[in-house]
């Protein structure tokens, strides 16, 4: 890791540095003349003052100067490594997550299934302070909500849209499409996976279904499904027994699940029919993506300027003060 040098925006600035000597060659406190040096009282702290003008003199115009001059750290990216992943959160923001598992719109204390989500990961933002987690959405259309970032505090704003009113449908290959995206332009440098929290599903085109096979592929990303089951309903892994109900219209959560199962990279789905469930399924997913894996910080540029004309400033007010302690 490179240290940081500092950089100048005026380094004509630096100029002025010889005028830091000044306070050497007289001093701005007042003489006083007396017939003979033997009838002054010992006075120690007068003494050290006396030192201490110039060099604080010095001190305060060096610090001017280099002000000036303006330095700064310039911006630079750190390497580090870390241990989880690159995570994509995908939120079904589909209206049925209004409602709670119960298949109802929450009445009391009940919440709905959104509100228990955004509750239950933003627990598992706080456990992963390492980790790359961007969120996104869909609904009728995918929505951009938060780039990957270390930064909690925009994930867990992210993660919150959850629990407000939902929109429309549930378009899940446009939320997958933008998922995927996230990955695009980073290097591969170590674990990296989707976690879809969705009540339900879409059909999704097999020509589309081709081009979700390959983006999974060529980003290496992993998927995790979370299905938030109503209590009673279906499950995924539950084929249809009634003819009339196997096809993807009529059960399409199953097709999705066997859709997933078709990607060629590592899939894992859990039903929760409960806040516990979801629970449970999230503190597996945490326990899963451990791994070491690389990433970059970026710090931004930083103005020293202020730094120095603070210095500079609290210099003369103890100059001031000195000249007004020596009457």
């Amino acid at each position: 890791m490179a240290a940081w040098s500092i950089e100048w925006m005026h380094p004509w600035g630096l100029w002025l540095l010889p005028a830091a000597l000044l306070p050497w060659w007289s001093s701005p406190l007042r003489r006083v003349t007396w017939v003979w040096n033997a009838l002054l009282p010992a006075d120690p702290l007068s003494r050290l003052l006396d030192g201490m003008v110039p060099l604080l003199g010095s001190l305060t115009l060096a610090a001017l100067a280099v002000a000036i001059a303006t330095p700064y750290l310039p911006e630079r990216t750190v390497t580090r490594i870390g241990h989880g992943a690159q995570l994509v959160l995908l939120l079904d923001r589909s209206g049925s997550m209004d409602n709670t598992f119960a298949g109802r719109a929450p009445s009391g204390d009940e919440a709905s299934k959104g509100e228990a989500a955004a509750r239950l990961l933003q627990a598992f933002l706080d456990r992963r302070p390492h980790d790359w987690i961007g969120v996104a959405g869909f609904s009728t259309g995918a929505l951009y909500q938060c780039p990957l970032t270390a930064d909690r505090t925009a994930n867990r704003a992210a993660v919150a849209t959850i629990a407000l009113p939902a929109l429309a449908h549930t378009h899940v290959a446009k939320g997958l499409a933008l998922a995927l995206d996230f990955f695009a332009d980073l290097p591969l440098t170590g674990s990296r996976a989707i976690v879809l929290v969705s009540d339900g599903a879409a059909v999704i085109e097999p020509s589309v279904q081709q081009q979700l096979r390959v983006a999974f592929k060529r980003h290496q990303v992993r998927l995790y499904w979370i299905f938030l089951r109503d209590a009673g309903g279906p499950g995924i892994e539950e084929a249809p027994t009634d003819p009339l109900q196997d096809n993807p219209h009529a059960r399409p959560e199953y097709y999705l699940h066997r859709f997933f199962q078709t990607l060629g990279v590592p899939y894992q789905a859990f039903e929760a029919e409960d806040p516990a469930g979801l629970q449970r399924a999230i503190r597996t997913i945490d326990r899963l993506e451990k791994r070491p894996f690389h990433y970059e910080e970026v710090f931004p540029r930083r103005d020293l300027a202020g730094l120095f004309y603070g210095v500079a400033l609290a210099g003369v007010g103890l100059l001031l003060g000195l000249k007004v302690l020596e009457g």
